[in-house]
């Protein structure tokens, strides 16, 4: 306790400002530190999403270099990232009493560049949901509304950021586990390209699926601490340590030009249908991008069912999955992942042909409620079509549910009347008030330009006020 620091005030500033208190030193590392732990705590009692304290993290206060990029900012970290001396369970029993004997890569790069890992996050038992409980650590909720469900599988970094218990996590993503929780809590989240960051020393409990890819990425309240991040990470000590990861560092110029974009979009992708809320945020979204100069195009990826029922399904569940599909063939598989690279190239010849800068779409939303995510498993459509194509993705909160929208949620039948759309239709019910994000999108290995765009659309939107 310190009774001379405003909490308050250093809980509301912004990334990039607290940085700079830092690093001139009219903030210490410590107040920083003790203050979030302290905020994290409080949180923590009322929507339980952190699993552990990272213990050491007072030493490496002591020893952050202070020309790092994020010295002294605390970072929280799905609890998937290796930590020395701590177990990473997934929520499962199996993974108890394991503590990983070094860093994951990623975590080793923050460490270098002066941040200070404090809190490891709570998952769905596995990480193949985008829920958030496990028998282990139990159910995380949403901290707009306790009865909903605050997305996953990155799950508890979306709550504790969300309800502002932490300036900067950590998440990965194979089917929109970063974007579903940023989404539902409000907050923004990038999924990039899938080997753009390193993914060596993640706990995982599938091994040698590279179909469909894993990304890792980062997760705050808003773009720039997401751009922040990634300039840190994509640095010659992240190529040192992980020489599989291209040595691309962070092109500023593409982020910060300003330059009007030619911006494809779609309204739905005829297999989810939207909620009128995903309709009137991409609506609004489209309308505000136009009146700022930028070109809107129609633009649909072509055979969208095909590539989420058969090339990502088949990519994801080739193990057999039970009651996904039929084991299959080593040639099988080989001819999946062929069939995966001509759909890549499809959409993106399609893409250059009308010369697109980015895309705009629909995202899942608002949040459902709590245990309702493995019932409604279509709905990931939005998000696990950029995994299957590796395209990088954010997730920006454009809007809040109105009374209007729910009205409007009465008449919603969904495309095929089938059971995910009926539990698509219950689950996203009395949520007035709650964000609703869209997604941003752009071809492999174009973060920069991503984010870029994401920023464009944060600063034409006003979402409504974060939960107190």
């Amino acid at each position: 306790q310190n009774p001379d620091l405003d909490s308050e005030a250093l809980l509301a500033l912004p990334l990039p400002q607290l940085v700079q208190k830092l690093q001139s030193g009219e903030l210490s590392p410590e107040a920083a530190l003790f203050t979030y732990v302290g905020k994290a705590w409080e949180v923590n009692k009322g929507i339980n999403c952190v699993t552990s304290y990272l213990a050491d993290c007072e030493t490496q206060l002591s020893q952050a270099p202070k020309q790092g990029l994020l010295y002294g900012v605390p970072v929280s970290l799905k609890e998937c990232f290796s930590y020395k001396g701590q177990d990473s369970t997934l929520g499962l029993c199996l993974n108890e009493g394991l503590p990983a004997e070094c860093d994951s890569v990623v975590v080793q790069v923050l460490k270098l560049q002066g941040a200070v890992p404090f809190v490891h996050t709570n998952v769905p038992q596995s990480m193949f949901s985008y829920d958030c409980s496990n028998p282990l650590f139990g159910q995380t909720l949403n901290p707009w509304k306790p009865s909903k469900s605050p997305g996953g599988s990155s799950g508890g970094e979306g709550a504790l950021i969300g309800s502002g218990g932490s300036p900067l996590g950590l998440g990965t993503d194979i089917g929109g586990s970063i974007r579903f929780p940023s989404a539902f809590c409000g907050i923004c989240g990038l999924k990039p390209t899938g080997n753009r960051l390193s993914k060596s020393g993640l706990k995982g409990c599938i091994y040698g699926q590279v179909a469909v890819q894993l990304s890792v990425g980062p997760m705050a309240r808003d773009v720039e601490s997401l751009a922040l991040c990634l300039k840190a990470l994509l640095c010659e000590d992240l190529f040192r340590l992980d020489p599989t990861v291209p040595p691309l560092p962070f092109r500023e110029e593409i982020y910060t030009s300003s330059k009007p974009l030619r911006v494809g979009y779609y309204e739905t992708d005829n297999y989810t249908m939207p909620t009128p809320a995903m309709e009137r945020a991409l609506l609004e979204t489209k309308q505000s991008l136009e009146a700022a100069g930028h070109t809107l195009v129609p633009f649909l990826p072509s055979n969208i069912p095909h590539a989420l029922e058969t090339l990502s399904t088949g990519a994801l569940f080739s193990d057999g999955g039970d009651s996904f599909l039929r084991n299959l063939s080593a040639r099988k598989l080989w001819e999946l992942q062929h069939e995966i690279e001509v759909y890549r190239n499809t959409v993106i010849a399609q893409w250059k042909a009308l010369d697109l800068d980015v895309l705009l779409t629909p995202m899942l939303g608002p949040a459902l409620d709590l245990n309702s995510p493995g019932k409604a498993t279509g709905a990931v459509s939005y998000t696990l079509l950029y995994n299957c194509l590796d395209f990088p993705a954010g997730v920006v909160p454009v809007t809040t549910v109105t009374a209007a929208d729910e009205a409007r949620m009465e008449h919603y039948r969904g495309y095929f009347g089938d059971i995910w759309d009926k539990v698509l239709r219950q689950a996203v019910r009395n949520s007035v008030g709650l964000p609703v994000a869209v997604q941003c999108v752009a071809l492999p290995w174009q973060e920069e330009l991503c984010l870029r765009f994401m920023r464009e659309v944060e600063r034409l939107m006003t979402p409504g006020n974060p939960p107190s």
